[in-house]
């Protein structure tokens, strides 16, 4: 039986918003809609230690980059000294890898929708420069854990994360055998190892010098720019089966 007029063009405005939910976001200046996520961008007067670079305009607020810099915060209740205690050298790359995520108003290209309790939207294989995942390697090198994914999976009965019973602590080479795989895997593929350098304009930086400006704002520019022109086609290409929909049901 054919379905009314009404019902069949309430499903095409169904079908057009689940194609349009699905495109990556092309935003410049846009912070994830995310639990300490501030709604908008913004200054702050100051930003702890390592998050301060992003203080002339951020997505996190002072209280959050405090929090980014404390062990069993209340932001996420991420134990680092999860296999023993993990040296100060090691746990700044952590601290920074926290500030640019919830501090950096240059991700949009890579937020992605996600139906999580403390989160709607995630990052995915943002392009880290090449240089800094050996430095983090390296530096991460002699510290112990006990998961390839930090992201999901821990023991959490205590209220902080724990490793699970049948998963032993091991150096991190074990789990992470190169530092392409400590980078790409460790939060469930946030990152991506990319073959650019820094000041390449094309590779986010985790640690840059704020009296140099922010370099992220162009690399988040180019790509928003090349998402736009290959998303056009697909576009033009929905417009063009909207109007053949509506001259088949008008038809």
């Amino acid at each position: 039986m054919a379905l009314p007029m009404t019902t069949q063009l309430l499903l095409l405005l169904v079908w057009v918003a689940a194609v349009q939910a699905a495109l990556p976001r092309t935003d410049l200046n846009v912070c994830m809609d995310a639990k300490h996520h501030k709604q908008k961008p913004g200054p702050e007067d100051t930003l702890h230690e390592q998050c301060n670079p992003w203080k002339e305009n951020s997505c996190c607020s002072l209280t959050t980059s405090q929090e980014a810099h404390k062990d069993i915060s209340h932001l996420y209740r991420f134990n680092w000294d999860h296999c023993g205690r993990m040296e100060a050298i090691r746990k700044r790359h952590f601290i920074q890898d926290t500030c640019l995520c919830e501090c950096s108003p240059n991700l949009g290209p890579w937020i992605q929708q996600v139906d999580q309790s403390w989160s709607k939207e995630r990052i995915l294989d943002v392009p880290l420069c090449k240089e800094d995942c050996p430095c983090r390697w390296e530096d991460c090198h002699p510290s112990y854990t006990c998961k390839t994914n930090w992201h999901k999976g821990w023991n959490c009965t205590s209220g902080f994360n724990q490793c699970p019973v049948e998963a032993a602590c091991r150096p991190f080479d074990f789990y992470f055998p190169t530092p392409e795989a400590l980078c790409n895997e460790i939060w469930s593929h946030s990152y991506k190892v990319s073959n650019y350098s820094r000041g390449s304009g094309r590779c986010i930086q985790m640690w840059f010098d704020l009296a140099q400006g922010n370099p992220n704002e162009e690399v988040a520019r180019f790509y928003a720019e090349a998402m736009n022109r290959a998303g056009l086609g697909g576009a033009c290409s929905l417009l063009l089966c909207l109007a053949l929909t509506l001259l088949w049901l008008l038809s």
